[in-house]
């Protein structure tokens, strides 16, 4: 793989590990933000806009690294798209009903489904 592509790999990994990680950390910070509702809603607001940057690239990059590799025929890329596309219907929602803790943990299993295939795919 030429750097050019393992730049593009590079920012894949990245964008995800944000996303993923960014979910843990404000799943565990939640807790105690509770007591202070503003500061709560600008961690929200900023995760909600890095996960939107992170989710871009994660789409722009997964695109191009399955052109690259040829992988569109994939049933494995497929179902992962299918997923990721089903992960954005449930961000979407989640900006719509923020409260429901049942579209926060729907959103975390389809992540860890969605990385999962990942790895499938890259071994």
């Amino acid at each position: 793989m030429s750097t050019g592509w393992q730049i593009v790999l590079f920012v894949h990994l990245v964008a995800m590990a944000f996303f993923l990680g960014g979910q843990l950390l404000v799943a565990i910070s939640v807790p105690a933000l509770r007591r202070d509702r503003d500061l709560l809603r600008t961690v929200a607001r900023r995760f909600g806009w890095g996960s939107l940057v992170a989710l871009l690239a994660l789409a722009a990059s997964g695109a191009a690294l399955a052109s690259h590799e040829h992988r569109w025929g994939s049933s494995t890329l497929q179902l992962k798209v299918g997923l990721a596309a089903l992960l954005g219907a449930l961000v979407v929602a989640h900006l719509r009903f923020s409260r429901a803790q049942a579209l926060q943990g729907a959103i975390f299993l389809v992540t860890l489904a969605v990385v999962w295939l990942g790895v499938r795919l890259a071994t």
